[in-house]
C-alpha cells in the first residue's frame, strides 16, 4: 500500500499496529482477503486517511472534511429555511456537494 511506505512502515509494523496477524494484512494488500468494515475503518484511522481513498474512491489530495475548518467560518449566514445550519449540517452539504462533482465527471 503506497501510504504504508510513505510513513515506512513494514507489513508486520502495519499489523502489529492494526492488532491483526501480517498474514491477514498481506492478504488485504494482494487482494486474496477482503476487510470487514470495521478493519477497513482501523486501516483509514491508522493511516489518517478516509475509507474512500483506501478504497480507491478519492485521490489522496482530497483531504476529508475538517470540522475545525468550517467551524472557524464566523457569522457564515448560510440558513435553510430560515434556520441558520449547524457546523454538521455544513459538514454535511460539503460532503453533498464533493460527491456530485466525483459522480458528475
Amino acid at each position: 500500500m503506497y501510504i504504508e511506505k510513505k510513513r515506512k512502515w513494514s507489513l508486520q509494523d502495519t499489523a502489529d499496529q492494526l492488532g491483526i496477524a501480517k498474514s491477514t494484512y498481506a492478504g488485504y494488500e494482494s487482494g486474496y482477503r477482503e476487510p470487514s468494515l470495521r478493519a477497513l475503518s482501523q486501516i483509514a484511522d491508522l493511516f489518517d486517511t478516509t475509507v474512500d481513498f483506501i478504497l480507491g474512491r478519492t485521490k489522496e489530495d482530497q483531504d476529508p472534511i475538517k470540522t475545525t475548518n468550517l467551524i472557524k467560518i464566523p457569522d457564515h449566514g448560510f440558513s435553510i429555511d430560515e434556520e441558520p445550519l449547524s457546523a454538521d449540517e455544513i459538514i454535511d452539504f460539503v460532503a453533498f456537494v464533493r460527491m456530485k462533482r466525483i459522480l458528475s465527471k
